[in-house]
């Protein structure tokens, strides 16, 4: 497989979040470190010691065999029996006229069987059998003589390191405190860095966050707090706007409201219904540009019924002439701002029925968990290279979409923005009834039960 595959292959499957990337740049070093540690253990220590073991315990079995062989007497047997037990820890027995088992007996891993075969035979000249694995703590090895089996049983620890577990253990033991220590410390690294990145996502959709005390390591307390002062200067600077909106409409509103009341005391004349549409062009210009330089507004969260807000829009569609229908699950609901989104939906239908005849209003679950609400009409559409163009704030597209005289071109720049405020946002596309299809896609925390 060439290394470009194999690379993708690991960035596929390596976590994705910094805790993960974290956690695995702690542990897989010292899970490394641990197996080369016991590794070299193993290899160097360990086999050294039982190979020592293996060879002491095969020359005191070479010492009892050729005493045995030089005097085979019963007295001489009961001498060697009584020395070695007192002096190497050996039981000895000779079996008359037996011979060697043919049945092997070797352990799963083979590594004490294959030393302990090598020293035995480097030391006797005469077959031999031994068993490590019958007796859980006894090597039984067996000789064979001209008149019978010369049988010798050894502890264990005579042949084999037994305390290399210990080891190991004691190695695991602190691998676990030691990964158990960095894991909390890298928890609550990630912990700071995570309230960090929730608080700044909420304040993008335009929740409220809470003023919250900045703690971790440095860099993280350095980054919380500058983004609380930019936080806090993005909300003055909101405030601010708020408020000058508010005395700019009060300020245009009265010069209108003066206007509409010298119209209605003046003589009729011929330009009078002109000058009251156009009166009316202008306070819709205001609430426009209001209602997109004012935004949500800090407006409180709240479950809406999906249906009923699409079948109110549609009742707004009818009566501006166009034929509406509603297609969404009666169980739907979401968590939002309720006038703000409100606004986003009567936008896209006011839209869809100033320039089509019929308007489709469509909501479904996402299998995701999130939600996807849908507006479309017949009219003649967006080309594909100017979707975004549409997005854009004063854009108008008068050569796309039949000129709408009331319109100030902010009505997809308010519901993208009231889309994006929820963590959503808005996709153009070309609808099968021949129009504009515009899909608002919310995520799953929006959905409510």
């Amino acid at each position: 497989m060439p290394f470009n595959v194999w690379t993708r292959w690991i960035k596929r499957r390596l976590p994705t979040s910094l805790w993960g990337r974290s956690l695995l740049i702690i542990v897989l070093p010292v899970l490394i470190m641990q197996a080369a540690v016991t590794w070299a253990f193993f290899d160097a220590h360990w086999q050294a010691v039982t190979a020592r073991l293996s060879e002491g315990l095969a020359g005191d079995v070479a010492w009892a065999a050729e005493s045995y062989r030089d005097d085979p007497s019963p007295q001489n047997l009961a001498l060697i029996s009584e020395r070695a037990e007192r002096s190497m820890q050996l039981s000895i027995a000779f079996q008359p006229s037996a011979s060697l088992p043919d049945e092997e007996r070797r352990g799963a891993l083979g590594l004490v069987d294959r030393t302990l075969e090598k020293a035995l035979a480097s030391r006797l000249d005469q077959p031999f059998w031994f068993d490590t694995t019958r007796y859980p703590a006894y090597v039984d090895i067996r000789v064979q003589e001209s008149d019978g089996v010369l049988r010798v049983i050894a502890p264990r620890e005579r042949a084999v390191a037994t305390q290399a577990h210990i080891f190991v253990l004691w190695l695991m033991i602190a691998t676990i405190l030691l990964l158990g220590v960095a894991v909390l410390f890298i928890r609550n690294q990630v912990r700071a860095i995570e309230r960090l990145a929730s608080a700044a996502e909420a304040f993008g959709r335009g929740e409220s966050v809470p003023r919250f005390k900045p703690h971790g390591a440095r860099e993280v307390r350095a980054a919380a707090t500058a983004f609380l002062d930019m936080r806090s200067r993005i909300q003055r600077h909101i405030d601010q706007r708020t408020a000058l909106l508010a005395s700019v409409s009060h300020d245009l509103r009265t010069p209108l409201t003066r206007l509409r009341l010298e119209l209605a005391l003046a003589p009729p004349f011929k330009r009078a219904e002109a000058m009251k549409g156009d009166l009316d062009e202008m306070e819709h210009m205001i609430d426009e540009y209001l209602a997109f330089a004012r935004g949500e507004a800090g407006e409180a969260m709240q479950t809406i019924s999906v249906p009923e807000m699409l079948r109110r829009a549609a009742e707004d569609a009818r009566r501006s002439g166009a034929v509406a229908e509603v297609e969404a699950p009666d169980d739907l609901n979401m968590l939002a701002r309720p006038l703000a989104f409100r606004r986003a939906i009567n936008n896209l239908v006011g839209n869809a029925a100033s320039h089509g005849e019929r308007v489709r209003l469509s909501a479904r679950p996402l299998p995701s968990g999130g939600l996807e609400i849908v507006v479309e009409d017949d009219g003649p559409g967006i080309p594909d290279d100017m979707h975004e163009e549409a997005f854009r704030p004063f854009s108008r597209l008068d050569a796309s979409r039949n000129q709408n005289r009331k319109g100030v071109g902010l009505g997809l720049a308010v519901a993208r923005d009231v889309a994006r405020g929820h963590g959503g946002d808005i996709i153009l596309g070309r609808s099968d009834l021949g129009g504009l299809k515009a899909s608002i896609r919310l995520p799953a925390d929006r959905r409510a039960a």
